[in-house]
């Protein structure tokens, strides 16, 4: 189920200072194939819902799947992510539940930074754990910020840390490098294109664990980043698994107006 859902995390851990570039709110939904093709079969749906207020993000994020393996087996897969996170970057507070054929997991946890620390303390089926992430580590919604910042900047590589609440439940270290877009896969046949205003990269980037050493990514995600935050013509590569996801609806939300710290 994991790798089924892993482009969750692509989309969301991706500087959690006030200066940094920030994604504007606003609601998108994908359809999701199963393989790059331009057959491939739809396997369902997922809706990312960001909204925003003067004192942080509140995200809720939904994919519901079914993969038929043979003509009489099929596979229901529905993952739900509800988070709080500061605009400072310093806390989020989240809720996940997945669902595969029925059979229920939820995971609550806390993420804080308090001074040069920053302590995740994380309830799952497998019981309490507590850990420190190294410092640098990024928030969801601030390392889509940061993302677009360095972007904008011309930079043309550069690695990032950010925390994953919805497959390992830790620190991902994402290396991201700027890419031609005809690497990227044209518009699904069949789909509305979705017309997303303002500038946009395509990146390729890949996904190891945040606190271990020389290891193979645990999945690679090519996508079209815009300056707003949406992303849009995802493939995700596991491995085992090539998931693709394309915008069909999206609705850009005005930020507040806050008053300067």
């Amino acid at each position: 189920m994991r790798k089924l859902v892993s482009f969750l995390a692509a989309v969301s851990a991706l500087c959690p200072h006030w200066a940094a570039a920030e994604m504007l709110p606003h609601r998108a939904e994908y359809a999701l194939r199963l393989g790059p093709a331009a057959n491939a079969p739809r396997i369902g749906t997922a809706i990312q819902d960001l909204t925003q207020d003067c004192g942080g993000w509140h995200l809720k994020r939904d994919i519901d799947s079914e993969i038929a393996i043979t003509p009489s087996w099929k596979m229901t897969v529905v993952s739900k992510l509800d988070s709080e996170e500061l605009r400072s970057g310093n806390a989020l507070r989240y809720r996940t539940v997945q669902l595969q054929n029925g059979s229920e997991r939820e995971t609550r946890g806390k993420v804080q930074r308090s001074g040069k620390e920053l302590r995740a303390e994380i309830v799952s089926p497998n019981g309490p754990k507590q850990f420190v992430l190294p410092p640098p580590t990024l928030m969801p919604v601030g390392a889509i910020g940061h993302l677009i910042e360095r972007l904008g900047a011309g930079a043309a590589s550069f690695p990032a840390l950010a925390f994953d609440a919805e497959v390992i439940g830790d620190a991902f270290l994402i290396d991201v490098t700027e890419i031609d877009p005809g690497v990227l896969r044209g518009p699904r046949p069949g789909d509305r294109t979705v017309t997303v205003p303002g500038r946009s990269w395509p990146v390729f980037m890949s996904f190891t664990r945040g606190r271990e050493q020389q290891q193979k990514p645990l999945f690679t995600l090519k996508t079209q980043v815009f300056e707003s935050g949406v992303l849009d013509r995802l493939t995700v590569e596991t491995g085992l698994v090539v998931v693709t996801a394309d915008l069909t609806k999206l609705e850009m939300r005005k930020p507040p107006v806050c008053p300067r710290s």
